[in-house]
């Protein structure tokens, strides 16, 4: 069975609702001067990573970034990466492309569009060297569940771009979202967990201010660190015979 056609075709339910559109005049100023400088627009066709950040690194995929809060200080911590964030919604990134241009960082790129379309259309496979998924939308109500960024279709065509040895690093506040997390992310054959179940959050990903708060109300916090498996599983290879 081709599996590269398999995740060229797969249809995909939105994991966002468009509507949340709205921008300060502070985000819009950045938005309307800076996106031409550090954005990408989207295209179906292969982006030349090389090309765009004129050199050649090792480049991280951020889905979802927020207001990039989190992105920044990775990017900042990490010179020595690429970092390519793909968000929706216009208010993120404008925040962060106000951050990037207030603190002269310039190993991240912004590309606003569905992140899905941008995986299947934009990204060779075996490229990235990471990626990174923060805090998606849980979509809590069970009738919502079939929205959630995480489902099997998109992860075998994510860990399909990750490079040997490339690692996808999931986090969530809902328990219910992190063992849906925790299963198919498990059920992918390109991926192996790099622990037993749940992973403690590493040094990398700094805690926010809106997490610090929820740890302190006794809220948990689930981190999920899975890498390129190119070694086929002897039991999962049983199972599908």
């Amino acid at each position: 069975m081709n599996s590269e056609k398999n995740t060229k075709d797969f249809g995909h339910i939105k994991s966002f609702v468009s509507h949340r559109a709205h921008m300060t005049p502070s985000q819009k100023e950045a938005f309307d001067r800076l996106m031409p400088v550090w954005g990408i627009p989207y295209e179906p066709k292969t982006l030349d990573l090389q090309a765009t950040y004129q050199r050649t690194a090792p480049t991280i995929l951020e889905i979802g970034f927020g207001m990039g809060e989190t992105t920044l200080k990775i990017a900042q911590a990490r010179p020595e990466d690429n970092f390519l964030g793909v968000e929706v919604f216009p208010s993120g990134v404008g925040a962060l492309l106000r951050r990037i241009d207030d603190h002269q960082t310039e190993n991240i790129r912004i590309i606003q569009h569905d992140a899905v379309e941008v995986v299947r259309d934009m990204i060779l496979p075996a490229t990235l060297a990471g990626v990174h998924i923060y805090f998606p939308d849980p979509w809590p109500k069970k009738r919502h569940h079939k929205r959630r960024l995480i489902q099997p279709p998109f992860i075998q065509l994510l860990a399909s771009r990750l490079a040997p040895g490339a690692y996808i690093h999931c986090a969530t506040d809902w328990e219910n979202y992190a063992e849906q997390m925790l299963e198919v992310l498990s059920g992918c054959d390109l991926l192996r967990n790099q622990y037993d179940q749940f992973a403690p959050r590493p040094d990398y990903r700094p805690q926010t201010k809106f997490e610090t708060r929820g740890l302190n109300l006794g809220h948990g916090v689930w981190d999920l660190l899975f890498s390129r498996n190119d070694q086929p599983n002897p039991e999962k290879l049983l199972l599908e015979r």
